[in-house]
């Protein structure tokens, strides 16, 4: 089955959409936002449908803001449009009453219904759209109310940034082998082993640093003092040859209080050379503990080398692409993807329930 898109959805003039987005941003001290791309990517389909005719209520979730109205100035200006705040679901009833161009429905996570995939919480949702429009690739891996079942309940499309996302990463998996270098770190290795396992085969190279890299370490019985692992390190890597001479390791490291916190200046150098000679490159995961400016070196230096590599370039991840942006190197990869968890299910061959319930099927 092919997955639904908005270039399917004909005439949408007059019609009420539900428009699931992503709003999970991080938040600095003050409350303000804090990074603002995942946000910025939602404006184009909101501008398609407004000019098509299309009356939004957009939909979402954060996990740090408990509610999004005293970040509405600031949703405002980054998406270019005035947005009606609803509390409530009476407010969005009066909403499309009133007849009003684009609405905002509280954090969709201040109700248990969201995460529980509860079928009465996706039938309030839907009350009174003629159709839903899924542009958040980053929730896609998620089995929540607002992901799979509001699809079951009216026609539905996937937006054009998760359309672009899955030609994206799908061009990603299927690229030659031959030149094809992968890099995952990063502090969460239970989510870049199936990552391994899938793309092991179909890369050149796929070089490990972070938490990852202690995991195989400990495995290999190395000694890595008091360096983070996961506790069931020998089960997570349970069916991957750790001896794969596909696999590239750390070979020095930079340690804090008897911990590994960076990638060493030798690694470094050695995962850059592997950038050097590539044609394509994903990347998923800082090699260090990258937000503190002592242990940022390792990470940094792959940024660079992959953005000057001439290869075509996929990053993803909010602490990758945060530390690439205060590189100042974002604009430098070719794909900067909005997908945590979701482009590493991707990437790893899974099939994303939020995908599935749009018509898309990963075989």
């Amino acid at each position: 089955m092919t997955m639904h898109t908005l270039a399917d959805a004909g005439d949408v003039a007059g019609k009420k959409v539900l428009m699931r987005t992503d709003f999970d941003v991080p938040l600095d001290g003050d409350g303000n936002i804090a990074e603002e791309f995942r946000i910025i990517r939602q404006r184009p389909a909101l501008e398609e449908l407004l000019s098509r005719g299309a009356r939004v209520l957009l939909i979402a979730h954060s996990s740090a803001a408990p509610s999004f109205e005293p970040l509405l100035p600031h949703l405002e200006r980054l998406l270019g449009v005035q947005i009606r705040f609803c509390r409530n679901f009476a407010e969005v009833h009066a909403y499309w009453d009133d007849k009003g161009t684009v609405a905002l429905l509280e954090n969709l996570r201040s109700d248990a219904g969201e995460e529980a995939n509860s079928d009465a919480y996706a039938r309030r949702l839907v009350e009174g759209c003629d159709l839903f429009v899924n542009n958040a690739f980053a929730v896609c891996h998620r089995a929540h109310a607002s992901v799979v079942t509001v699809p079951t309940l009216i026609p539905s499309y996937a937006g054009p940034l998760v359309e672009e996302e899955v030609a994206q990463l799908t061009k990603a998996v299927q690229a030659p082998a031959e030149g094809k270098i992968v890099y995952m770190g990063g502090a969460k290795a239970s989510t870049k082993v199936p990552v391994i396992r899938h793309l092991i085969g179909k890369a050149q190279r796929i070089a490990v640093g972070g938490v990852l890299a202690n995991d195989i370490f400990k495995v290999l019985g190395r000694d890595i003092g008091a360096s983070r692992v996961d506790e069931h390190a020998e089960e997570l890597l349970a069916g991957l040859d750790i001896h794969d001479p596909r696999l590239v390791l750390p070979t020095d490291s930079v340690t804090d209080d008897g911990r590994i916190a960076d990638i060493g200046p030798e690694s470094a150098a050695a995962f850059a050379a592997l950038a050097r000679g590539a044609t394509t490159i994903i990347w998923n995961g800082p090699m260090g503990e990258c937000e503190d400016a002592r242990f940022a070196a390792g990470t940094n230096a792959l940024a660079r080398a992959i953005a000057e590599s001439g290869a075509w370039t996929v990053v993803g991840g909010g602490d990758t692409i945060a530390a690439v942006a205060r590189a100042g190197l974002l604009e430098k990869f070719s794909v900067v993807s909005t997908g945590g968890g979701s482009m590493l299910a991707f990437l790893g061959g899974e099939q994303l329930p939020g995908l599935a319930a749009l018509g898309y099927s990963a075989s």
